[in-house]
């Protein structure tokens, strides 16, 4: 998976973003620059958020925004990758929702939504991975965890 975000270029890294509502919309510009998501949804996961809460903070430090129900503007099924050095809070009132890490996803149907989740989810167990993507700098960082770590 990580090779694959490597590959298509579906990677960036920032020193701070000041906000929860532009985290979001950095961490789907490479997904609108290469045509698989169009300019709506990144408002669309930012709407459901609103709505729902921060459900994309799956576990401290980690993002993974996503919205199935805006698959409308889903051209094509990738995820990107997104690094911020200081952490974006989401909740002030809830420190475990600040998140460094974003894994932003796209599908283009329910079955490839939930294949990225679980697939995702199996990376995110490993808090040795998860270390290494928090202290990751640059694609040659990414490079290097993909290899070590054979995703």
């Amino acid at each position: 998976m990580i090779s694959e975000i490597i590959e298509k270029g579906l990677f960036d890294f920032y020193d701070k973003i000041d906000t929860w509502q532009d985290a979001i919309i950095k961490s789907c510009d490479k997904l609108v620059e290469k045509d698989i998501v169009d300019d709506s949804y990144a408002k669309q996961v930012i709407e459901t958020v609103e709505k729902y809460g921060p459900y994309i903070v799956l576990i401290p430090g980690v993002a993974m925004p996503h919205c199935q129900e805006c698959a409308d503007g889903v051209k094509d099924t990738a995820v990107a990758f997104m690094k911020v050095e200081k952490p974006v809070v989401f909740d002030e009132n809830d420190r475990d929702k600040d998140a460094k890490i974003f894994f932003t996803i796209a599908s283009e149907n329910n079955e490839k939504h939930l294949e990225n989740i679980a697939q995702l989810s199996d990376i995110l167990c490993d808090e040795e991975i998860v270390e290494a993507f928090n202290q990751a700098k640059n694609v040659d960082d990414l490079i290097k965890i993909s290899k070590k770590y054979n995703i």
